[in-house]
């Protein structure tokens, strides 16, 4: 591998493994081992991963294992981009499934992205609700993070990575937050 890159000098590496077995696995020893090479340091990867078509298997359970394939790579700073070939997704089912992807795991923000508590007995409005006219007002600013919960207990804490957040204060009101602090009760 090291002979490879000098005698190359590649802009970019794209990581295709021949079998779906163990992708993760081979993933991390690969990065490894470019990390220990001093060429391969600088050298961009692009993760390439092909998922045929398999019995029992529906759209949402392809998008899942690309999510744990992909994902747990990127979130630990491995790879910089990603192709994929699925069977059971169109184009533009893998173009918004990459996106969702990449923003999940921060390697690219494309959209608003909205975090919500899952409500509990001290929710004294309808979350779901809420939520919906939120995202519908606000769905066109990517990059922010917009949190709504359901109640003081719990909400500042919960949402203190977001931009924005709408909580729960009591019946009928609600606290609103620019960053951690909060602007209007």
């Amino acid at each position: 591998m090291k002979k490879a890159l000098q005698n190359t000098k590649p802009r970019l590496t794209l990581l295709k493994p021949s079998s779906g077995d163990a992708r993760t696995f081979l993933g991390r020893r690969f990065f490894a081992r470019m990390s220990q090479i001093e060429e391969g340091q600088s050298v961009p990867t692009m993760l390439w991963y092909t998922y045929p078509k398999a019995e029992g298997q529906d759209q949402d359970d392809v998008v899942v294992r690309a999510s744990a394939d992909f994902g747990s790579l990127f979130v630990d700073g491995m790879g910089e981009g990603i192709l994929w070939d699925a069977e059971d997704l169109n184009a533009h089912e893998l173009r918004e499934s990459s996106f969702n992807l990449l923003q999940a795991s921060r390697m690219r923000i494309s959209k608003t992205e909205f975090i919500s508590c899952p409500s509990c007995g001290r929710t004294l409005f309808n979350l779901q609700d809420t939520t919906a006219k939120i995202q519908e007002r606000t769905g066109h600013l990517p990059g922010v993070r917009i949190a709504v919960m359901g109640c003081i207990v719990n909400g500042p804490g919960e949402m203190a990575d977001a931009d924005f957040g709408y909580v729960g204060s009591g019946v009928g009101k609600i606290d609103l937050y620019v960053n951690y602090d909060c602007v209007k009760r």
